[in-house]
C-alpha cells in the first residue's frame, strides 16, 4: 500500500468512529445504573431473588459476549415465527443497534454489579451504625455516606471494564454492524493488505490512551488524603 492508500484508509475508518462510540456510550449509559440496581438487589434477604441475580451474573460472566449478542439478535426473529413480536421490524438498522446495546448492557451490568457489590461491602459496618445513631435514614446513609466512598474505591476496577469495553465494541461486527473493526476488515480484503487492521488498532489504542489519562486524573482528584 502507498502512503496515499494508507491516508485514504485512515479517513474511511475514521468515518465509522461514530458508530463505535455510540455502542460504547450507550452501553455505559445503561449498564452502570443497571449494575448498581443488580448489586443492591443481590443483597436482598429474600433468597430466591438473590439466587436469580447470582444466576444472571454467572451466565453473563460465564458465556462469551459474542454468543450473547447472537442470542439477543436472533431472539425476536425466532419468537416472530411463533406469532409474537410481529410488529418489530428486524430488518431495520434500529433493531440491529438496539439488539447490540441490550446484549452489551446486560453483559457489562453483571461485571459492574460485582464491582459495586465489592465496593459497598468494603465499607465498615460501623459507618452504618454511626449514621443510624445520627438519625439518618437508610437512603440518606447510602447516598450521603456510603456511595461517595464506594465511588472512590471502585474507580480502578471500573476503569479496567471501561477500557475493555472499547475493545469489545469490535464484537458488534458479529451481526454485521459496521464500525471501525468491520470496516477495516473490508478494506483489508479490498487492498489485500493487513495495514487497515493496524490502522483500526491505532484508533483503539488512542481511545484507550485517552480513557487511561482521564481515569488517572479522576483517581488523583479522589485521592484527597494525599
Amino acid at each position: 500500500m502507498t502512503w496515499e492508500d494508507i491516508l485514504q484508509c485512515t479517513g474511511v475508518i475514521a468515518k465509522y468512529l461514530i458508530p463505535t462510540l455510540k455502542v460504547f456510550c450507550f452501553t455505559l449509559l445503561f449498564s452502570i445504573p443497571l449494575g448498581m440496581i443488580v448489586a443492591l438487589i443481590k443483597k436482598c434477604p429474600f433468597k430466591p431473588v438473590s439466587w436469580l441475580i447470582n444466576l444472571y451474573i454467572l451466565v453473563m460472566r460465564g458465556t462469551p459476549l459474542m454468543l450473547q449478542i447472537i442470542i439477543v439478535y436472533y431472539a425476536i426473529p425466532m419468537l416472530q415465527k411463533t406469532g409474537r413480536f410481529t410488529g418489530v421490524d428486524i430488518r431495520s438498522d434500529g433493531y440491529q443497534f438496539t439488539a447490540l446495546i441490550v446484549a452489551f448492557a446486560l453483559n457489562y451490568a453483571a461485571y459492574f454489579a460485582e464491582i459495586f457489590r465489592g465496593g459497598i461491602e468494603s465499607i465498615p459496618k460501623g459507618q452504618y451504625e454511626a449514621s443510624a445513631a445520627l438519625g439518618m435514614t437508610k437512603s440518606q446513609t447510602f447516598f450521603r455516606v456510603i456511595l461517595p466512598q464506594v465511588v472512590k474505591r471502585i474507580v480502578p476496577a471500573s476503569a479496567n471494564e471501561v477500557i475493555t469495553l472499547v475493545k469489545d465494541t469490535s464484537l458488534a461486527s458479529t451481526i454485521a454492524y459496521i464500525e471501525i473493526y468491520r470496516k477495516s476488515k473490508e478494506l483489508m480484503v479490498t487492498y489485500s493488505n493487513l495495514i487497515p487492521l493496524f490502522i483500526a488498532g491505532v484508533f483503539y489504542f488512542v481511545m484507550n490512551a485517552v480513557l487511561t489519562m482521564l481515569f488517572s486524573a479522576v483517581e488523583k482528584k479522589l485521592d484527597y488524603y494525599k
